[in-house]
């Protein structure tokens, strides 16, 4: 990294730095203004534990590697502030997996209703998925932006995974639509809408099986290294198309779009940061697998787990039918209920563990940071497919398009997150590095393949 981007990244911490101490002065004078009752500030708040995978995201947590992912909303009109304030405002209160701060034990984090006035809705200034700091935030753990007519929801993940996060993005965009179109009847609608979920359950405590001992995989995958960008900087990449010419490809080669997808990243890691050469560690791509589906769930909390689609990277000049054959059987293999099953039991049983249990937290901190820096170097990247959107026909024509993209992890310098709304995929690439070539490839390969796609950034790579 050159002095010159050394000194870029010092100045826009600085100016971070500024812009939150006067986000911290504008909250404070929102709370005289809302007059905040102090017996209301006493009450004794409910407190819960944090589900079994959120235990991880605290320890893990830093600055540079936030845990915060992003889902977007764009609608047809730009966006008002204040509009989406008074929407936060009111939809927050209902949602108890959203309306908690974090607090420290003896031995676990748990949640505590948290009774502070909402986070404030600010103009967007900050680079995509940047770290949650509580005490600038009221002590809530997500925060909502805007920029022209696009709505941010960031959440970090120790609260709800993305499906959880849409869940709550979709109420706050319909109760800022009825707020912005109040001559709309909108069906009539002034409750929730019948697809959201309030279910704060722990289904991975509810669903886990004993006696478990799968364990986690450290064999070290290919690490795609190179130039970084600035400090703080997340260069984003996102590709729009069709989702029926995707599942036209996909129904073609007999695949889902998953492990289509996962194939096409793979086979452009090979080829463009390998240049098709052998290597002695795998390709690995972590795929999150929504675990609602297989368990009747419909937790609002985070409920998924990690499977990694494998390429042993052993050979030259392999072709894409071959990695995409190889990448299907990879992911077939491990998603079933069974392994499913398997792989979350074994972490909830270590934590029903009557001596584990009993463990300080910050010896507990120590291990759980010991076992994921071993176990997430054993994936290259992770594709995380969130899904198709639902969206209540009497809003759709005040809705473009949704998105979304994830922070950078250890030894994952580049992460790709999809999903799609009515007929249009959008595919997001977000990375802290300088080289787009991975990004580039990838794109391509869709062309290739008779996918048209329409690129669109924001603007690190120009700088």
């Amino acid at each position: 990294m050159s002095e010159r981007d050394r000194n870029r990244g010092k100045e826009r911490w600085k100016q971070e730095k500024r812009k939150r101490k006067k986000r911290r002065k504008n909250r404070q004078q929102l709370e005289k203004q809302q007059n905040v009752s102090r017996r209301k500030k006493r009450e004794v708040a409910a407190w819960e534990r944090l589900d079994n995978t959120a235990n991880l995201f605290p320890a893990i947590a830093t600055q540079n590697m936030t845990n915060v992912y992003r889902i977007s909303v764009t609608l047809s009109d730009h966006v008002e502030r204040d509009l989406l304030q008074q929407a936060l405002d009111e939809v927050l209160p209902v949602f108890d997996t959203f309306r908690v701060r974090m607090r420290k034990g003896l031995f676990w984090n748990y949640f505590e209703t948290n009774y502070k006035a909402p986070p404030l809705v600010e103009l967007e200034d900050k680079y995509p998925c940047s770290y949650i700091e509580p005490y600038e935030n009221n002590g809530y753990l997500f925060r909502v932006s805007y920029y022209r007519n696009r709505i941010n929801l960031e959440v970090f993940h120790v609260l709800a995974d993305g499906m959880g996060a849409v869940n709550f993005l979709r109420e706050l965009t319909y109760c800022y639509l009825r707020l912005a179109h109040p001559e709309t009847d909108f069906g009539g609608q002034k409750g929730l809408s019948d697809l959201t979920s309030l279910s704060t359950e722990d289904s991975y405590v509810k669903n886990y099986k004993k006696s478990h001992n799968k364990g986690y995989k450290t064999a070290r995958a290919v690490e795609v290294k190179g130039e970084h960008l600035p400090t703080g900087e997340l260069g984003v990449i996102h590709g729009s198309m069709s989702l029926s010419a995707v599942k036209q490809v996909c129904h073609q080669r007999d695949v889902s779009i998953n492990e289509y997808m996962t194939a096409v990243f793979i086979y452009s890691i090979y080829k463009e940061y390998l240049k098709e050469n052998p290597s002695s560690r795998p390709i690995a791509v972590a795929v999150p697998v929504n675990l609602r589906p297989y368990f009747e769930s419909v937790t609002t909390r985070n409920f998924f787990v990690m499977v990694s689609a494998v390429y042993a990277a052993d050979r030259t000049g392999e072709s894409f039918d071959r990695i995409l054959e190889l990448v299907t059987m990879s992911l077939r293999e491990q998603i079933t209920k069974e392994h499913l099953e398997e792989l979350f039991s074994y972490n909830v049983s270590n934590q029903k563990n009557i001596f584990l249990r009993s463990v300080p937290m910050f010896i507990k901190v120590l291990a759980m940071r010991f076992v994921y820096r071993s176990s997430a170097r054993a994936n290259t990247s992770t594709l995380t497919n969130i899904g198709a959107f639902q969206v209540q026909k009497e809003y759709e024509p005040f809705i473009e398009k949704f998105h979304g993209m994830i922070a950078m992890s250890t030894g994952q310098h580049i992460k790709t997150l999809l999903c799609s709304y009515r007929d249009e995929l959008v595919l997001n690439f977000s990375s802290t590095l300088r080289d787009v070539s991975i990004q580039r490839r990838f794109f391509r390969k869709l062309v290739e393949d008779g996918i048209e796609v329409t690129i669109e950034s924001n603007g690190v790579y120009y700088e």
